[in-house]
């Protein structure tokens, strides 16, 4: 059911785990399925002067699909500007994953809202 890229990911996420000091925090649930996932995300300036996710991690209860899409967009991610980083959709994430089942492309939408509302959360934070 699951690509290789897939169950690495689900088998060994990249960036697991919680910014204590995050500049913003955003969590997403999918009633139907139950994934919740929470987005930390640590933001800096780069030499531009451009707001960058200098750091990012997750935390997330929720099938394969779901951890797999969580690590894959904190890869993504990471680094980016935050305008650049929000443009990242769950098409994008899915086939930087090899592709996903149909029924769970779900999870890589849930993935760029909880980014989404990380965003939200520090430029509220911020006054931005």
């Amino acid at each position: 059911m699951y690509n290789p890229k897939v169950l690495d990911h689900f088998r060994r996420p990249r960036n697991q785990g919680v910014i204590k000091d995050a500049d913003g925090v955003g969590q997403v649930g999918n009633p139907v399925c139950g994934d919740i996932m929470k987005i930390y995300i640590k933001v800096a300036k780069n030499k531009k002067g451009e707001e960058v996710i200098k750091d990012i991690k997750f935390e997330t209860l929720g099938c394969g699909a779901a951890l797999a899409t969580s690590s894959m967009l904190t890869v993504m991610a990471k680094g980016r500007a935050i305008e650049q980083a929000l443009k990242i959709g769950k098409l994008d994430i899915a086939k930087e994953l090899g592709g996903l089942p149909a029924v769970k492309l779900h999870c890589s939408m849930l993935a760029h809202e909880g980014l989404a509302a990380a965003v939200a959360d520090y430029r509220q934070k911020h006054n931005k």
